[in-house]
């Protein structure tokens, strides 16, 4: 790996707050369930995504290495091309995976990692953050409404997920 390669691949994994978007979501369901919403193709794109937004799966394998490829069509018809590549699947604690456009070597592709903290009283504290090339990056998908549509999605995996039980 040159030097060039290495620093990117340290810039895209190294935690800094100003690339950083944050967001948690108290889930009432146990945690194995809540995992399974998020890593079992059937459930995975009934819920993902922001509200009012339609979803087109075109590949999903979530394991190690795999990938999931879907476009967000937005309500004003607005289709987002989308791939996830998973690194990590832990169960039932973590999924760790790069998201972007779907092409290779998007440059705006992000790191997401996503972590499953049961209660003791059945809940599950889901937190997921984003690191982000840049803080330039993070603070336009602040400003295109990120934050707004990362909770709309964590709220959608709720409403999921009670109806799966």
């Amino acid at each position: 790996m040159s030097n060039a390669n290495e620093k990117e691949s340290s810039d895209r994994t190294a935690w800094a707050l100003d690339r950083e978007i944050v967001l948690s979501r108290v889930v009432a369901a146990p945690r194995s369930l809540v995992f399974k919403a998020w890593t079992d193709p059937q459930h995975l794109p009934q819920w993902f995504g922001p509200a009012g937004f339609k979803l087109e799966t075109q590949e999903i394998d979530i394991r190690v290495g795999g990938r999931w490829r879907f476009v967000f069509i937005a309500p004003d018809g607005t289709r987002y091309d989308n791939r996830m590549v998973f690194l990590k699947v832990e169960a039932p604690r973590l999924l760790e995976m790069d998201h972007g456009a779907d092409r290779d070597d998007d440059p705006g592709r992000f790191r997401v990692i996503v972590t499953f903290d049961e209660q003791s009283n059945g809940k599950t504290v889901v937190t997921l953050r984003q690191l982000h090339p840049t803080s330039a990056q993070r603070d336009a998908k602040i400003g295109f409404g990120a934050v707004e549509f990362g909770h709309q999605t964590l709220d959608k995996l709720a409403l999921h997920v009670a109806a799966m039980e």
